[in-house]
């Protein structure tokens, strides 16, 4: 799964080549490969050879590698190449797309830059029975959706928990925190573990958040930063629940009860985690290995309420996309069914699994550490902004510097305010 996707924010330059990517095929689907998989197609015949691209390097390559050719094992003449993207994905991606020169199937989860390059898979995934839809989350299928048109097969995704160290909790003498908990217990535990003299904080609020990740807080307080149909964004980006929900990391940082990370000259949240000096810290699945390598006695909890609010959750999602330029969409269809097969599935350890077969016989969803993941996919039913709007990424830049500001000491209701002025031009 692609860190962040939070991930990355296309420039104009690139955005605009992806999105002229729209018609006509290409005469050959050879590509440069930084990774290949090996030649199963032996014998007589001709080789179809298939591109996949990937984000993913390190372990999780070496699995997509093996995936690709037990997939070649089973099907004789069919070559997987494996085109590991790395941090240059997308700039390497709309690339491809404007050269008419794609790979056939890809990671994605930027559908509102890309779609228009896209297959739609609505026909396929609901025709085939051997991709048995019903067996996914439904809800993962949202975040792959534009326009009523499904453009991806949902591969892996996180929600977002709250780590603590439990031994940092019990040299404190402060309960653990458990699911139903509410920001005023968060609150109140942070403030127990800070000792500003020790350089320990009960929470870690990153310099640069980043403004996908806290829909899911906003949610929460009831807030939006647009409305459902994507047009406006004043009385929403601003309004006092939205800002309600962002001024809570600053006034703990007034108070000392969360120190601030990964600004210039800082460590990473993670790594201040790791070292004992922050007691909560929040993010998705990607952290928890480098946790528990740590020897860090580690738990996670659901998010915390607002008070009479329903919890709300945001999703971070890698799903697998066929490009509408690919000559062997077929072929394609039938690697993306594999991909998500509970076997490929058991085989990638670090992605959450997405059907509920495989997650009910790993017993994933009774596992203390992996159940509030679960839990908060079942509270992650809003739509996130950048799909609501294909001009989010303009808007986006003048509310991630208000978000910015906010953890540096401004009020959050000014900041946003200035924010919408700002960005209201990018609606019309």
């Amino acid at each position: 799964m692609k860190k962040k996707l939070t991930f990355i924010v296309l420039t104009t330059a690139l955005t605009m080549a992806a999105l002229t990517a729209c018609g006509g095929n290409n005469g050959d689907s050879n590509g440069n490969a930084s990774s290949q998989s090996g030649n199963s197609g032996k014998g007589s015949g001709e080789v179809k050879k298939l591109r996949f691209a990937t984000w993913d390097t390190g372990d999780a390559l070496k699995i997509e590698q093996d995936i690709a050719k037990k997939f070649e094992a089973d099907h004789p003449g069919t070559q997987v190449q494996v085109e590991a993207y790395a941090d240059g994905f997308d700039q390497k991606l709309a690339a491809g797309f404007g050269a008419t020169n794609p790979p056939d199937v890809m990671y994605m989860w930027d559908f509102p830059t890309y779609h228009r390059s896209l297959e739609p898979l609505n026909s396929y995934a609901d025709s085939d029975k051997d991709l048995n839809k019903d067996d996914f989350y439904s809800g993962l299928f949202n975040y792959a959706t534009i326009d009523n048109n499904l453009y991806g097969i949902p591969a892996g995704f996180t929600t977002r928990v709250v780590y603590y160290n439990k031994k940092m909790f019990d040299d404190a003498g402060v309960p653990y925190p458990k699911d139903g908990w509410t920001w005023d217990d968060f609150q109140s535990i942070a403030a127990k573990l800070s000792d500003k003299s020790k350089k320990q904080y009960g929470f870690g609020v990153r310099a640069e958040n980043d403004t996908y990740d806290l829909q899911g807080f906003v949610w929460s307080n009831g807030g939006s930063y647009i409305s459902d149909d994507g047009t406006k964004i004043d009385g929403f980006m601003n309004s006092k629940e939205t800002a309600g929900a962002v001024q809570l990391f600053g006034d703990m940082l007034k108070n000392n009860s969360a120190v601030l990370t990964g600004g210039k000259g800082q460590q990473s949240g993670e790594d201040i985690f790791k070292g004992g000096k922050i007691a909560m810290w929040e993010s998705g699945i990607w952290p928890l290995e480098s946790f528990k390598q740590a020897g860090i006695d580690v738990g996670t909890v659901e998010m915390p309420a607002f008070p009479g609010k329903p919890v709300k959750g945001v999703v971070a999602e890698s799903a697998l996309s066929i490009a509408k330029d690919s000559k062997q969409k077929e072929l394609a269809w039938e690697f993306i069914k594999y991909y998500v097969s509970s076997e490929a599935i058991k085989m990638r350890v670090a992605d959450l699994p997405v059907r509920v077969s495989v997650v009910n016989e790993l017993k994933k969803d009774q596992d203390p550490l992996y159940k509030p993941y679960y839990t908060m996919l079942e509270r992650s039913d809003n739509t996130p902004a950048f799909l609501l709007n294909d001009k989010w990424n303009e808007v986006n830049r003048q509310l991630s510097a208000a978000v910015e500001a906010v953890v540096h000491g401004s009020n959050a209701q000014d900041a946003l305010n200035q924010a919408v002025k700002d960005s209201e031009r990018y609606l019309k």
